[in-house]
């Protein structure tokens, strides 16, 4: 079970409910036992810039990206992270890529669980294995594959 806090630093029509950012977790998350917790922070293009530039020296807005958390010895809980989500990059992608907009949500917050989880795709063998086990995940909720 995901112990979900959603931050709506934005606002948008186009925003998922708390529910939908739930489920989506949840299912990203299906192959941890016991209970998590997770901040999903939707940012606009400006604070999703500063923070890809400051963390991943990037001088520009993305979709998304994941801070995971590193518990200090013999710490009790189990948290995963944060998520900040850039929705205007999430919509004009979605416009972009003809995505219906919450499939593109939902492949946002998945992708950016699995990073979490320790997901990669630096290298091509990492890039195939997080790109088809979000395929499998995207397939359960009937969205279709969003790498063609």
């Amino acid at each position: 079970m995901i112990h979900l806090e959603v931050i709506r630093a934005v606002d948008s029509n186009s925003l998922p409910s708390d529910e939908q950012f739930q489920s989506w977790a949840e299912l990203a998350a299906s192959q941890l036992s016991g209970e998590a917790e997770l901040c999903i922070r939707i940012v606009d293009e400006t604070e999703s810039q500063t923070l890809n530039r400051e963390y991943r020296g990037k001088d520009k807005s993305t979709n998304v990206l994941s801070f995971p958390f590193e518990a200090p010895p013999g710490f009790p809980g189990n948290i995963l992270g944060d998520l900040a989500i850039c929705a205007a990059v999430v919509e004009r992608e979605a416009t972009e890529q003809n995505k219906q907009i919450h499939h593109h949500w939902a492949h946002m917050v998945i992708h950016g669980v699995l990073h979490l989880l320790g997901f990669d795709h630096i290298k091509d063998e990492e890039a195939e294995e997080m790109e088809s086990l979000e395929r499998e995940l995207l397939a359960q909720l009937q969205i279709p594959d969003p790498y063609i």
